[in-house]
């Protein structure tokens, strides 16, 4: 099926942070109503493309230049319509942006040292960048906001795709867990905190707050950087870290001890800009005590036994007795954290339940068994194997949500197209004789 290019699919991918250092004479090759083309950004995406391998079967700097000009006509009906973005929309995204790379290069230092730049100096030069970025999103999505599709629409959709181009749905598996976290004794948070204490009293005479975070702390993420976070907002972070966090008001200043849901914190103020704040913190977690980690397994022995006598179903067994919040209200029911479903294609199982998984039938139960939950938390559980699809073509028997989503998009397309040949019968364009041959997917380009 032939379709116009929807720009998000090359907006969001780019990253907007890569430059090249080959540079070409630049020129402007369109001007769309007040926007210009610049013939670098066409080059510069072209050698992305090359340094990712994209396979396309067509002329891709012609490809790239029409998801640019369609991106300069969003962006001049944003423009009209005043469409605005808030300063703190764009310092969040922008925020996203440089933990993501921070995450990739190792380190802020590395980043600033790889672009010669401050981490402020790289926001500023992208900062209107972005900001262009979100106008065209806000205005494409307020484009096709309105779109929807009846059951009848999607079959026939259904009915019209060539069986060969329907996609392939990977085999999947759904599992349901019930699941025990050992106490932890009031003893060992007095311990805990006592030690934090102590630790904050070193501050005051002179120790550095980095040095104990780095030797004592239990945030593998942070603790090599002396327990620095980065800039943060507050959604960023736990409610109850926040609430704390946001009250430093002096540089350098150490809280009181803070308790979350991953254990126990001192935080450390190191700079505050408006809604963000800069903080190191120590964390320390308690431990499970022997008779408390023998009292769980003896809770997750008798649940075993009762939910495998067929005395209570899993689903009730998981609602009444489950520790963990996610899944006990809505039938112990794993939820994959990469889709938001509860499918999980095999290479997308955790290990340590893979290795438990291994020979049980579906619709069976597995042995309890021990391991992490996702906030490091040592629980003991068991699961259930609830069913397994094998890869397949998708068909709307069974996968009527990706093909309702294909007709949506298709849909949305269509409505784009439409808008498109409308703006473009109404907007001042001039294009390049360089690229006006393009074989575009939009022929109301060149006029």
């Amino acid at each position: 099926m032939k379709k116009i290019t929807i720009l998000l699919s090359i907006i969001i991918s780019l990253n907007i942070f890569s430059q090249t250092e080959q540079k070409v004479i630049d020129r402007i090759i369109a001007v769309v109503g007040k926007n210009i083309i610049l013939e670098s950004d066409v080059e510069n995406q072209y050698l992305q493309y090359k340094q990712q391998a994209v396979d396309y079967n067509g002329d891709i700097k012609c490809k790239i230049f029409e998801d640019l000009l369609f991106s300069k006509l969003l962006l001049d009906q944003a423009q009209l319509d005043s469409i605005e973005i808030s300063e703190n929309e764009i310092e969040d995204n922008l925020d996203r942006r440089i933990r993501y790379f921070v995450a990739q290069i190792g380190s802020e230092e590395k980043l600033e040292e790889f672009y010669g730049k401050s981490i402020a100096e790289i926001k500023q030069e992208f900062r209107d960048v972005l900001k262009n970025q979100m106008l065209v999103e806000r205005m494409q999505s307020d484009l096709t906001k309105d779109v929807k599709v009846t059951p009848s629409e999607i079959r026939k959709f259904y009915d019209e795709i060539p069986k060969d181009s329907l996609p392939k749905i990977q085999a999947s598996t759904k599992f349901q867990q019930i699941v025990v976290i050992p106490k932890i004794s009031e003893k060992e948070k007095l311990q805990v905190k006592e030690q934090l204490r102590d630790f904050k009293e070193r501050i005051k005479t002179g120790t550095k707050f980095s040095a104990l975070a780095v030797l004592y702390s239990e945030d593998p993420g942070s603790a090599k950087k002396g327990g620095e976070l980065g800039f943060v907002g507050r959604t960023d972070l736990v409610p109850e870290f926040a609430a704390v966090a946001f009250k430093l008001k002096t540089p350098d200043e150490v809280s009181k001890v803070v308790e979350t849901e991953y254990g126990f914190h001192i935080i450390q103020l190191i700079e505050q800009k408006g809604e963000k704040i800069n903080v190191r913190h120590i964390l320390l977690k308690p431990k499970v005590s022997f008779e408390e980690f023998n009292k769980a397994q003896r809770r997750i022995d008798s649940l075993h036994a009762i939910v495998l006598a067929d005395t209570i179903t899993f689903e009730e067994a998981a609602k009444r007795y489950s520790d963990d919040r996610d899944t006990k209200f809505n039938g112990g029911y794993i939820i994959n954290q990469e889709t938001a479903t509860t499918s999980f294609t095999d290479e997308q199982i955790d290990p340590a339940l893979a290795y438990n998984i291994k020979g049980v039938a579906v619709g069976n139960i597995t042995r309890t068994f021990r391991t992490k939950n996702e906030k490091d938390q040592d629980v003991l559980k068991f699961v259930k194997t609830q069913s397994k699809t094998n890869a397949h073509s998708a068909n709307i028997s069974t996968d009527y949500k990706i093909i309702q989503e294909m007709c949506i998009a298709t849909k949305k397309q269509k409505e784009i197209l439409k808008w498109v040949e409308n703006k473009q019968k109404n907007t001042y364009m001039k294009i390049d004789k360089s690229y006006s041959n393009c074989n575009f997917e939009s022929k109301g380009w060149v006029k």
